[in-house]
C-alpha cells in the first residue's frame, strides 16, 4: 500500500478519531497537530527505508495517547509505557493481529527520548526520529514555547543553570527544555534521514536562541 492510499483508509480514518480523542486536551505542543506531523514525517522516512508503513502509521497516531495522564501526574506516569497499554485493546478492536499489536505497541512504548526501553525495529527507529523531529527546529521551538505557556513559564532564563530548576515550575522555559533535551536530540538520532534532518534544526535552533539571549539582555548578536 502506497502512502497516498494509506492516508486515506477508512482503518487509518478510524485510528485517527481515536489518537485525536486522547490528544484533543493536550494543548498546542502535544495536540493532534503533534500526531499528524509526525505521521508524515514518519511515513516520509519510512517509504525511502521500505517499512512497514500498516506498523508505523497507527503507531505514529497513537503515540502520545497515554501523554494525558503523564500531564495530570505531572510527570510520574511514562507516557510511553502507559500508552502503549492503552493501545493494546484498542487495536484489536479494531481488527490487528496479535503479532501487529505487538510491533505497534513496541514502537509506541519506545518512542521516548528519556525511555529506557529502546527502538528494536526498524518501524520503532523511525517513529523515535519522527517524533524527535517535530521536538526540534522551529517546530520544536514553537511546540516548546506553548508548553512553557501553559505551564506559566516565563519568557527567558539563560543565566540560571538547568539543572538547578525544576520543571513543571516558573523556570521550566523553553531555553531550559532547549538545553536539557533539544540541543542533544540531533546526536541521538537512529536513522540516517533523521540525522540529517536533525542537523539542520538543530543549527537554526542554536541561532534561534542565540539571537533570543542578545535581544533579552538588549545587545545585538
Amino acid at each position: 500500500m502506497t502512502v497516498t492510499d494509506l492516508l486515506v483508509s477508512d482503518l487509518l480514518k478510524r485510528l485517527r478519531i481515536i489518537g485525536h480523542s486522547f490528544c484533543a486536551t493536550e494543548g498546542g505542543s502535544h495536540g493532534p497537530d503533534h500526531s499528524e506531523r509526525v505521521l508524515r514525517t514518519a511515513l516520509h522516512i519510512g517509504e525511502r527505508m521500505a517499512a512497514q508503513l500498516d506498523i508505523l502509521a497507527p503507531a505514529a497516531l497513537l503515540h502520545d495517547i497515554g501523554r494525558r495522564e503523564e500531564s495530570l501526574s505531572q510527570g510520574r506516569v511514562c507516557h510511553a509505557r502507559r500508552g502503549a497499554e492503552l493501545a493494546v485493546p484498542l487495536l484489536g478492536d479494531l481488527g490487528y493481529g496479535a503479532e501487529a499489536i505487538e510491533a505497534i505497541c513496541h514502537c509506541i512504548h519506545s518512542h521516548r527520548f528519556r525511555s529506557a526501553v529502546r527502538p528494536a525495529t526498524l518501524e520503532a527507529k523511525i517513529l523515535y526520529d519522527a517524533d524527535k523531529l517535530d521536538s526540534i527546529g522551529a517546530v520544536g521551538i514553537g511546540r516548546a514555547f506553548l508548553f512553557a505557556g501553559q505551564i506559566g513559564a516565563r519568557l527567558h532564563n539563560p543565566e540560571l543553570d538547568p539543572a538547578a530548576t525544576s520543571p513543571y515550575s516558573l523556570e521550566d522555559t523553553a531555553y531550559r527544555e532547549f538545553r536539557i533535551k533539544m540541543s542533544r536530540v540531533h546526536s541521538h538520532m537512529l536513522t540516517a534521514a533523521g540525522r540529517k534532518m536533525a542537523e539542520q534544526r538543530h543549527a537554526f535552533m542554536q541561532t534561534f536562541f542565540d539571537q533570543l539571549t542578545s535581544e533579552t539582555n538588549g545587545t545585538s548578536p
